[in-house]
């Protein structure tokens, strides 16, 4: 049995939009594929008639500085994200995610964008591009458009986009300036290649002794990709030492909504490790932003 009827290879962004709009039967975009054909093949994704494939539209296959932001296209495979010399440099929280998603084989087909549309809450890049303060550049049938990142969910596996009628082009991301830094790092069990039981990212901006500015993000730490906004207030303005650091896990305790999971791990077990590795990320990042 045929997984779709029709797939189709526009050349520009206006090309894709139009092809999901025409299809004659349920469409959708497609990139690396590694989520989606395996949901078709397998049953867990309603019947596909149209696949437009994204791979051949050069802005999405782009990584570039672009005036004061580094652009990161969809469909940029992930392996390229973590290996390119500009997201080492201005995105190092998001080259650490993209290390550890799946393996080698994997990270050479599957897509940042592709990460990113699947909406789970504890998703790699998803939490690093949160604590990066991304934005999402999305097109539509009223033409493209910027919204915050975090502003793509609704829910565990829900996307705020509608994938039979939009597309995600890229996300824009601010270059690093002096003092500032990012860091991701995630706990999972010991088996190769494993789903995270818990990450975070950090980024911050460093003045002497004193956080500047700071943007925390753990996952899973709610139903969307959770930033501990609360805590970022108790540490903005104020000098990293330990009294404030246990005053701000304990606001970040208070905020987060973990969730019991029968295969990762229970909310409780998460609430218990969730300081160390908090603490463990904040520390790479202060240390790189010297």
């Amino acid at each position: 049995m045929n997984l779709w009827q029709e797939y189709k290879r526009p050349t520009s962004i206006a090309e894709a939009v139009q092809s999901l709009a025409s299809a004659s039967g349920p469409a959708l975009p497609i990139a690396g594929g590694t989520d989606l054909l395996l949901d078709l093949q397998q049953g867990n994704h309603p019947p596909v008639h149209t696949l437009v494939d994204l791979t051949f539209i050069p802005e999405m296959t782009t990584l570039a500085l672009k005036g004061d932001e580094l652009f990161i296209g969809a469909v940029v495979p992930v392996n390229r994200v973590a290996l390119d010399p500009l997201t080492v440099e201005h995105a190092q929280a998001l080259v650490e995610a993209c290390n550890l998603i799946a393996g080698p084989q994997v990270r050479n087909t599957a897509t940042l964008g592709g990460n990113v549309a699947h909406a789970l809450p504890a998703a790699d890049g998803t939490i690093a591009l949160t604590a990066l303060e991304a934005e999402a550049e999305v097109a539509g049938a009223s033409g493209v458009r910027r919204m915050p990142f975090t502003s793509l969910f609704v829910g565990p596996g829900k996307s705020a986009i509608d994938k039979s009628k939009e597309i995600i082009v890229g996300f824009y991301v601010k270059q690093t300036q002096k003092g500032q830094a990012s860091c991701f790092k995630r706990i999972m069990r010991p088996q190769g290649v494993a789903l995270p039981i818990l990450n975070c990212a950090v980024w911050l901006h460093r003045d002497g002794n004193m956080v500047k500015d700071i943007h925390i993000a753990v996952g899973p730490g709610g139903a969307t990709p959770f930033r501990a906004t609360e805590a970022e207030s108790a540490l903005r303005g104020q000098a990293l030492n330990d009294a404030n650091f246990n005053n701000a896990l304990d606001i970040l305790l208070g905020q987060a909504k973990f969730r019991n999971s029968a295969r990762r791990a229970s909310a409780d077990y998460r609430r218990h490790i969730v300081g160390g590795l908090f603490k463990d990320v904040l520390d790479t990042a202060w240390s790189r932003a010297s």
